[in-house]
């Protein structure tokens, strides 16, 4: 049914592979391989790659489909699917081939970062003869060069080339992002449907729904957006208020249609046999009423690994916000464009505020589902320091999915014990050990009693370990770290050089 929804009708005789095969692809190694495409009904086709031929029978819509045995990297290759006539698909490789999806971020062109990303620059003047681009599932494979790479999405291309750089085998990458769009675009409306944790969110929020109350406070807003706006244009103002949006129920997507960018950008590429995806994605929510990221970025990973039948492939996704904290070498160039390291602040950062930045996190509980850390990487909406990210990302997916000796977190929260007046909190990922950057003293906690009221805490590394305490709180119930939009004061770090990522041990 998918190939049928896949490919047009076939003219009759005509063998037609998909438009996924083109010259100068990259077909995925160690894993079956899908070749598909159209010809005449009851038509014989025939599949020949590297020494082997596989046949199938077209069926009665004329659809077919072959899957090759796994295979080396290597090539190049000619892949020939042959029946009435021939095609035949020049300069093919074998090696890696990795998704890259979601909005401006991952959209965003090379040309458009070269000038304030010096390796990203590089990387844009040099020709990889063994890494391929493909934007979008129409669109043909191409060699990555001077003259095709610039287009390309950025963060894409600088994860591809440290892959193809370390792994030393033929990388292809296929991109599918557009700016400004949420995670709700993104799944079908079949996984948003079957997801029972989606629908368990719906259906809460449906029984708190009322219409007539939820009339009532948009007509509250309406009105002070229009005072607000007439006050902000007497006063010759070209930043006016966003306009408020109409109610609508929960689980009702309020930009586009729930899977219109999946259809458009990722159905077509299915079965392609693939090692994972990256994703780059959640400034813009997730545009379904109710539904936050952390679910629905449950149901997008469990629906598309559906949909490609391969199992749980792995989903690399890069940390939101963007930048708020420091570097362990602010000199470095992966890293140069971090937030410098202050002082403590005489007051508490918003508490409400860490949520944020914890939910993103989060998203690291589903199988086989990775996270490129990005607090020390460098601020903004749009991080000018591509090479960055795409280096970090790389990282760690050569430490999760290709089992490389490199530690791909920093410090991450395991458990913690209350001791008297203290809080002893044990993290994973503490690779060559803790360690306090920037001076001598570990900064970034706050410790509170069960009254809930935080304070800055005195915070002490021992081994695996550190202990937190304050002399304001005597018997401790709860501590946080880097809990706050921004927090360039937070540096606990393990000597691999990597920050320790926000948490909690309290679930107020």
């Amino acid at each position: 049914m998918l190939l049928m929804a896949l490919l047009p009708a076939a003219a009759a005789a005509d063998v037609k592979p998909s438009p996924m095969f083109n010259d100068h692809m990259v077909l995925q190694r160690d894993l079956p391989v899908p070749v598909w495409g159209s010809a005449a009904a009851g038509e014989t086709v025939t599949v020949s790659l590297a020494g082997q031929s596989k046949a199938a029978t077209a069926d009665s819509l004329g659809k077919w489909l072959i899957k090759l045995d796994p295979m080396k990297a290597g090539g190049p290759y000619v892949l020939s699917v042959q029946g009435a006539n021939k095609v035949e698909f020049k300069n093919v490789l074998v090696g890696e081939v990795w998704v890259g999806s979601g909005q401006s971020n991952m959209a965003g062109g090379m040309w458009g970062y070269t000038k304030n990303d010096p390796v990203l620059a590089k990387l844009a003047a040099a020709t990889y003869p063994k890494l391929r681009l493909k934007k979008g599932g129409s669109a043909p494979w191409q060699e990555a060069n001077p003259k095709n790479s610039p287009g390309f999405s950025a963060l894409l291309f600088s994860f591809g080339a440290r892959l193809q750089e370390e792994l030393d085998v033929p990388v292809g990458l296929m991109a599918g992002a557009v700016g400004g769009t949420p995670s709700g675009n993104w799944l079908s409306q079949e996984a948003f449907n079957a997801d029972a944790a989606c629908q368990e969110v719906v259906r809460k929020a449906t029984a708190k729904y009322s219409p007539e109350h939820a009339r009532k406070g948009y007509e509250q807003a309406l009105a002070r957006w229009e005072k607000e706006t007439a006050a902000a244009k007497q006063k010759g103002e070209t930043r006016l208020p966003w306009k408020p949006q109409p109610p609508v129920k929960p689980g009702t997507c309020t930009r586009g249609t729930i899977g219109c960018h999946y259809e458009t950008f990722i159905r077509p590429l299915i079965p392609y046999a693939i090692r994972g995806v990256l994703w780059d994605q959640g400034e813009s929510g997730t545009a379904i009423d109710s539904v936050d990221q952390f679910t629905l970025m449950g149901a997008l990973i469990r629906g598309w690994r559906k949909d490609w039948g391969q199992g749980d492939f792995p989903v690399i996704y890069v940390q939101k916000p963007s930048g708020g904290g420091c570097a362990w070498d602010p000199a470095d160039p992966m890293t140069c464009q971090s937030d410098k390291f202050t002082p403590l602040p005489a007051r508490l950062p918003e508490l409400r505020d860490g949520g944020n930045r914890e939910n993103y996190i989060r998203i690291m509980q589903y199988p086989m589902t990775g996270m490129a850390t990005s607090s020390d990487l460098g601020p903004g909406v749009h991080p000018v320091n591509k090479s960055g990210y795409g280096a970090r990302a790389a990282r760690v997916a050569l430490g999760m999915v290709y089992g490389k000796s490199v530690e791909i977190y920093g410090p991450c929260y395991q458990s913690h014990e209350i001791e008297g007046n203290k809080i002893r909190v044990k993290f994973t990922h503490v690779g060559q050990g803790l360690s306090a950057r920037h001076g001598d003293k570990l900064q970034g906690f706050i410790i509170a009693g069960e009254d809930k009221k935080f304070c800055w805490a005195d915070a002490v590394i021992e081994g695996d370990t550190v202990v937190v305490s304050s002399p304001a709180v005597n018997k401790p119930a709860a501590a946080r770290y880097a809990w706050a939009g921004s927090c360039p004061w937070a540096n606990l770090f393990n000597k691999d050089g990597l920050p320790a990522l926000t948490f909690r041990t309290d679930a107020w």
